[in-house]
């Protein structure tokens, strides 16, 4: 239980000083991620059912709304994740990102929460009629629809803003 917890404490100051500063955007490449990510989750739900001392009986329609609900959680805040970075267009046509902060702490929240509920959730799925199979992959299938969301909503922003558009999200670049 506590690997994930020093996996974040370790990985959190790496990733608050990569985005200190904005990134080339190439929206073009944001599809890579969840072409990697989305796979792997996968390969993670499939693998879920062969955990040991788990009840492996096929979800209800508890368990699988369950699932919609955490996809469906995990679009919204994926798509204001996606919201919150900042876009800059350069004066030579370059697009740049920068993760907004607040960006970086709702996923800090989102894994210490996982984290610290999941003892509470499968010692209570029992009484909850679900399968505690189904709380978990429900955190799998809310990362499922963070990622995507948010890419998409990037990609929207970036291709408008490639084209001449204007963004709410555009910060000038100064000259």
């Amino acid at each position: 239980m506590l690997i994930p917890l020093i996996v974040l404490c370790v990985m959190m100051p790496v990733v608050l000083l990569r985005n200190r500063a904005p990134r080339v955007l190439h929206p073009d490449r944001l599809w890579i991620m969840p072409a990697i990510v989305l796979p792997l989750i996968g390969l993670g739900l499939w693998g879920s059912q062969f955990e040991p001392g788990v009840s492996h009986a096929p979800f209800g329609v508890i368990g699988w709304s369950l699932l919609l609900i955490g996809l469906l959680l995990g679009a919204a805040f994926g798509w204001q994740r996606g919201r919150m970075v900042t876009i800059e267009k350069t004066p030579e046509g370059v697009l740049k990102a920068q993760a907004s902060p607040l960006a970086v702490l709702l996923i800090i929240a989102v894994f210490v929460a996982r984290s610290a509920l999941r003892p509470w959730t499968e010692a209570h799925a029992a009484e909850w009629h679900m399968s505690p199979l189904a709380i978990g992959d429900a955190f799998l299938m809310f990362a499922v629809g963070m990622i995507v969301a948010q890419r998409i909503e990037m990609y929207i922003r970036a291709k408008r803003i490639q084209h001449g558009g204007t963004d709410a999200h555009v910060e000038p670049v100064p000259s």
